[in-house]
């Protein structure tokens, strides 16, 4: 074991890196309370399937494109297929435990975008999307801006990814949401949460979690980590109590999916100004980001854009406000480096340049790689599956099953053209819930 390695920084980046991992199943019952029950195990194995297909395609690429000695624009292959990732020290931390810490980070990412493309995406498509947007989009992204790259170079600051996770997630979900199409009964009938629940339980998982992803970016337990942890408790307490008190003006009454978005929305926000701002600048930081996201959502809900989560709306701008933001409250005294109210007013201008280039090169790389995946297979479901939901038309099973029989997974010829499923068994060209039999249906 190389002999720079500390083993207080080694022990907590590895309870950081769970923490991160844990954001992925948060995010999954987050979102996948927010669809309707027809689409929950769907929406949720979408987090989960992005996780296996970008993740894979980060260890093999996308982590040396990052990360890899290489040009301003990206990384090399030097690490191509973990190449020379052992346990050599990388700062304080083996190099290992640093490529494990930022594949958490490549997970969580291309799984946001999935909240645009809910109940109507083919789950092969999105897989096949998931592995190319995290080489071609998100790779570039973090060699940007954590790997050397021309935005770290210019200056711009981005403490856990603010500009690398939240703003390119929503660029690409921007892009996505207005490729597929909306859903078929879009701005038809109202598409409401089908358990409020599990959103609540999703949001808490996800802040759980958000401190290894922001206290954890410091790669060692020291100050800038405890500063980024109570940053990351104080800010989305201020976008609460901002959030809740717009919507009690404006309705008479507060919601708890209002709520559980708030909390989401300061988390965003703090991210890139984590490291960087004093805890008070964290407390106005949560308590501005409120406003545009709270308002984006209510202008979006107004247009044509099936945006079917508001990733737009929460990670887009909450992400565009934080770093932002961090331009102007960053603090000498706290974070190393001075933001426009300490004098520094040219940070603002690096912040908004790298933001812009993100979304620039997140926007043309999502419009090609839906375009490459749909030479492939149609981005879309067919009209009939996505009527009976995607629980049973992609996955072939339910999440919520209703009396004691077994249930009769209905496929049509397009899914299964000899009328067998994988498993064997004949089934049925229509949907229908069978009664207990003595013997397996088909056997």
């Amino acid at each position: 074991m190389d002999t720079a390695l500390a083993a207080a920084d080694t022990a907590w980046v590895l309870g950081a890196t769970a923490l991160v991992l844990l954001m992925l199943p948060g995010l999954a019952l987050f979102y996948g309370g927010l669809v309707r029950s027809k689409n929950a195990l769907n929406t949720m194995m979408m987090c989960l399937g992005a996780a296996a297909a970008g993740g894979l395609a980060w260890a093999a690429l996308g982590y040396s494109l990052a990360f890899a000695p290489g040009s301003p624009l990206l990384g090399g292959l030097d690490h191509a297929l973990l190449a020379g990732v052992g346990l050599e020290a990388k700062g304080t931390i083996p190099h290992l435990l640093f490529f494990a810490f930022q594949t958490t980070f490549a997970l969580i990412t291309v799984a946001l975008v999935a909240g645009a493309l809910v109940e109507r995406i083919r789950f092969s498509a999105w897989l096949l999307f998931a592995a190319l947007w995290t080489i071609a989009v998100y790779a570039p992204v973090c060699h940007w801006v954590w790997g050397g790259g021309w935005a770290a170079s210019l200056g711009a600051l981005d403490f856990a990814g603010g500009t690398v996770v939240h703003v390119n997630a929503a660029a690409a979900a921007l892009v996505a949401a207005r490729m597929v199409g909306a859903r078929r009964d879009w701005a038809r009938q109202a598409l409401l949460p089908h358990s409020v629940p599990l959103v609540l339980l999703g949001a808490g998982l996800l802040w759980f979690g958000w401190f290894g992803f922001n206290a954890g970016s410091a790669l060692a337990a020291n100050g800038t980590a405890t500063l980024a942890f109570v940053n990351t408790l104080l800010a989305p307490l201020a976008t609460l109590a901002v959030w809740m008190t717009i919507d009690a003006v404006r309705t008479g009454r507060v919601t708890a999916i209002g709520a559980a978005t708030a909390l989401v929305v300061g988390l965003v926000a703090v991210t890139p100004a984590a490291g960087f701002v004093s805890p008070r600048g964290a407390l106005l930081l949560g308590a501005v980001a409120a406003l545009p996201s709270y308002f984006g959502l209510l202008a979006r809900a107004r247009t044509r854009l099936d945006d079917s989560l508001d990733v737009v709306a929460a990670h887009g701008l909450g992400g565009l406000t934080g770093a932002l933001l961090t331009g102007a409250l960053a603090s000498a005294a706290w974070g190393g480096t001075a933001g426009a109210l300490e004098g520094n007013v040219a940070l603002l201008g690096r912040q908004a340049l790298a933001l812009f280039g993100t979304i620039a090169w997140s926007v043309a790389g999502s419009w090609g790689c839906l375009k490459l995946v749909g030479l492939v297979v149609p981005l879309r479901v067919s009209e009939t599956n996505e009527r009976r939901g995607l629980d049973v038309g992609e996955l072939g099973e339910e999440a919520y099953g209703s009396g004691e029989g077994a249930i009769l997974v209905v496929v049509s010829e397009e899914t299964a053209p000899s009328g067998r499923l994988a498993n064997g068994p004949l089934r049925a060209p229509a949907y229908a819930k069978a009664e207990p039999a003595s013997e397996p249906a088909g056997a």
